[in-house]
């Protein structure tokens, strides 16, 4: 093997002076690429969300099973005032707000009210005991998939959307209220809007 030969033979494959022309297009054609795949995912995926629950927006529409009888939608009670409360037997929260939201309820008889209790449990039976401990006779609806949560975009629990005759959202509430409580600010708006 000669000298020359042995040199060729040593020098990296790749090895120059620096970046040639071809390789920085290369390199930026490949950035630019990346980045306007990141923006169209990010704009796809936004316009897949759906839109904020907000005062005043239309409330979406579900159908769940009942925990005792047969499925019921929110349609089925436009022209009432609907309590929706987002709920779950483990949280102790909830378990405060519910006598409140019972002695509420029975205040409300033979008025255009109903409140749907949506229970987020895994278990049916989780709910139920939940229920039967504490005398609850408001429709509990059963959604452990938690699809109504999530289509409502509830942050936790317990959560209250207050929907009015026409069945948009007329007020949205994060944590447990004192349904008695005739002061209340949440109570005399379902008031308001029973009356109109």
């Amino acid at each position: 093997m000669n000298t020359e030969q042995q040199t060729e033979d040593l020098t990296p494959i790749g090895d120059d002076d620096g970046w040639r022309p071809l390789d920085i297009v290369l390199a930026l054609g490949a950035f630019v690429a990346i980045v306007a795949i990141a923006i169209g995912g990010y704009f796809y995926y936004e316009s897949t969300r759906p839109a904020p629950i907000t005062d005043g927006s239309a409330a979406p529409a579900f159908s769940l099973p009942r925990l005792n009888g047969p499925s019921v939608s929110l349609a089925d009670y436009r022209g009432k005032v609907v309590m929706i409360n987002i709920w779950a037997s483990w949280c102790n929260s909830c378990r405060q707000e519910m006598p409140s939201m019972e002695k509420f309820y029975e205040s409300m008889k033979g008025k255009p009210f109903e409140i749907l209790a949506v229970s987020i449990d895994a278990q049916k039976n989780d709910a139920d005991q939940f229920a039967r401990q504490l005398g609850l006779t408001f429709p509990i609806l059963l959604d452990p998939g938690k699809n109504v949560y999530d289509l409502y975009q509830a942050t936790g629990q317990p959560e209250t959307f207050i929907i009015d005759k026409q069945g948009k959202v007329a007020k949205h509430i994060i944590g447990p209220d004192t349904w008695t409580d005739a002061s209340s600010p949440n109570v005399a708006l379902i008031q308001q809007l029973v009356s109109n």
